[in-house]
């Protein structure tokens, strides 16, 4: 019988982290600007990067791999990535139907999907494909859950600045995934793939750091000394946003990014989850055909990643 491939268990993690530091960030809306809010998730990550590539150094007994400007340049442009795709989804928070924001912003996972074969020819299994597919359409179903979903509402909602915003942002996720992806595979092939994805990880969120937090010094000083007074509140978020980036690395350097973030998709079920059973909401009818679809979606990536 078949191991399940270390990239799922992975991947879980990663979602329920993301879930968890999402819900933080959204409480900052108010206090900081879209582009603050998401600065706080790399300054308050860095020293935990650091920290974990320490242990991961101590405990393998190595020294930090070589690298070349190769490496630092698609770090740099993954991190710039993301940076972009951080704020455009804190900006569809700040629209009014913000749900069509971050329904749209799933859409990552199908935008990978095409970005991977078309401009880099990955190979991807037809069954992944269609889980991946299916999971997205099930996000939709969720977000859209009661309303009306014939193709001229959609295309109504499509064009709405909440949900430009999330495909937008769903797109610059997708490249810093494609990016990040390949900073690890120009690393040493002897390279511990957990070691690869945890230098990554720094180097990626040191440049970001650097980028966004001296173009808010020129820009936007006031902002940036905000950040820094609401360390209390931000801070924690710093330690899920590095814990949870963390996975996503090693699950990217584990295998195909569509795959893992296709899987990714799981995240809604824990964020239904927690409104079931923690908050005590109740799930609407038109939800669980949403809630099939995201969970065959997602057996589907399984299966093609474990077959």
């Amino acid at each position: 019988m078949s191991l399940v491939p270390a990239w799922i268990p992975v991947t879980i993690a990663a979602a329920l982290f993301q879930v968890w530091r999402t819900a933080l960030q959204a409480r900052l809306r108010g206090t900081l600007s879209p582009g603050g809010a998401g600065f706080v998730r790399y300054l308050y990550a860095l020293p935990v990067d650091y920290a974990l590539l320490g242990v991961t150094l101590v405990v393998l007994g190595t020294g930090v791999p070589s690298f070349g400007s190769d490496f630092a340049v698609l770090c740099l442009a993954g991190g710039i990535a993301q940076i972009f795709g951080t704020n455009l989804l804190i900006m569809a928070f700040a629209h009014r139907n913000f749900v069509v924001g971050t329904a749209y912003a799933k859409t990552e996972a199908a935008q990978l999907v095409i970005v991977s074969v078309v401009l880099f020819g990955a190979h991807i299994p037809a069954i992944a494909v269609i889980g991946i597919m299916l999971a997205v359409a099930g996000v939709l179903a969720l977000s859209f859950a009661g309303q009306s979903m014939a193709p001229r509402a959609l295309l109504r909602a499509s064009v709405q600045p909440a949900a430009l915003c999330g495909l937008g942002s769903g797109f610059a996720f997708a490249i810093t995934a494609i990016a990040l992806r390949n900073a690890t595979l120009v690393l040493a092939p002897a390279t511990p793939v957990l070691l690869k994805a945890l230098l990554a990880l720094a180097v990626a969120n040191t440049l970001q750091t650097l980028a966004q937090g001296g173009f808010m010094a020129i820009r936007s000083p006031a902002e940036l000394r905000r950040t820094l007074l609401v360390w209390r509140r931000a801070a924690p978020i710093g330690v899920l946003s590095a814990c949870g980036s963390g996975c996503w690395f090693i699950g990217f350097a584990l295998t195909n990014v569509a795959l893992v973030r296709g899987f990714g998709q799981i995240e809604i079920l824990f964020t239904l989850a927690v409104g079931h059973f923690y908050l005590k909401e109740r799930t609407k009818r038109g939800e669980i055909t949403g809630l099939v679809m995201v969970g065959l979606g997602v057996v589907l990536i399984a299966a093609a990643g474990i077959g």
